[in-house]
């Protein structure tokens, strides 16, 4: 049943929330995800292969845990944003925002009349009945968040126009598929990835837009942070538990320093939902 987003509130007041990507498919790592203190959680059906009712039950294990659940839906997918947002998503990330056009199409499908054109449903998100529809379809356009992922050279040129249109809640980076975009794939760090995620930065702050930094290393969380970036997101589950395990492994066979050995062993990777090149 629809609750109050507690992220959009923190943003709201100033305060800095903390999410990750979870792609592998199960409800007990989400509950993993929010009872080590999470704020949020970003449910990924776009890349991980999730059908609508196992959606629906990771979202449940996210309310579960008092963690906010968004969904990553796949690109330009009007139908993947109804069905999250009806599973009880309290936000959804698209994918690839290149233009204003992208930027309508999701806040049409994400929010309710005279916002949007989202289908009216009475299931779960309005607890079966238990919120009067009405009343429900306000608070919804209330509470549901448009994030809008730029990890294309496009969307970076863009930026000002796309969110001077409104209807987006919060900008996150996607500094991997943004490398292949300016043709230096996985370059996270190469200088013309790190200068537009300056200019993204940028943009957000003129348009007053809260803007999502996924830091590969403590140095770039404690630059954002001087740079008043309050949202985070802190890598992938899938990488976070990787390294754990191989460092586990290597500590006890080789005596080596935790988190030292193998692929992936520097500081946030995981795919494109934390990498660290």
């Amino acid at each position: 049943m629809l609750r109050p987003n507690a992220v959009r509130a923190a943003l709201r007041e100033g305060r800095e929330v903390y999410g990750l990507f979870c792609s592998i498919p199960n409800p007990v790592l989400v509950e993993m995800v929010g009872c080590a203190g999470y704020d949020f959680v970003v449910l990924d059906s776009e890349h991980a292969l999730v059908d609508p009712e196992g959606l629906e039950n990771l979202v449940r294990a996210a309310e579960a845990v008092g963690t906010t659940p968004f969904v990553r839906v796949p690109e330009n997918d009007p139908g993947a944003i109804l069905k999250a947002l009806d599973a009880g998503a309290m936000g959804v990330v698209v994918p690839h925002v290149r233009t204003r056009a992208d930027a309508d199409a999701a806040v049409r499908a994400a929010r309710y009349a005279p916002e949007g054109m989202r289908s009216l449903n009475g299931g779960r998100v309005p607890g079966f009945g238990l919120i009067d529809l009405a009343e429900y379809v306000r608070r919804a356009n209330e509470e549901v968040m448009v994030v809008a992922m730029v990890e294309d050279a496009e969307g970076v040129d863009a930026l000002p126009e796309i969110l001077a249109g409104g209807g987006i809640d919060l900008v996150l980076e996607g500094a991997a598929d943004l490398s292949q975009s300016y043709g230096v794939t996985w370059q996270t760090r190469h200088p013309v990835v790190v200068e537009a995620l300056g200019r993204i930065h940028a943009a957000c702050t003129e348009h007053g837009v809260p803007y999502c930094a996924l830091p590969r290393t403590p140095e770039d969380h404690r630059a954002w942070r001087e740079a008043g970036v309050k949202a985070f997101v802190l890598g992938e589950e899938r990488g976070l538990a990787f390294r754990a395990l191989r460092g586990h492994l290597d500590a006890h066979r080789d005596g080596g320093p935790a988190g030292s050995g193998g692929p992936g062993g520097s500081a946030a990777s995981g795919g494109k939902g934390g990498e660290a090149r």
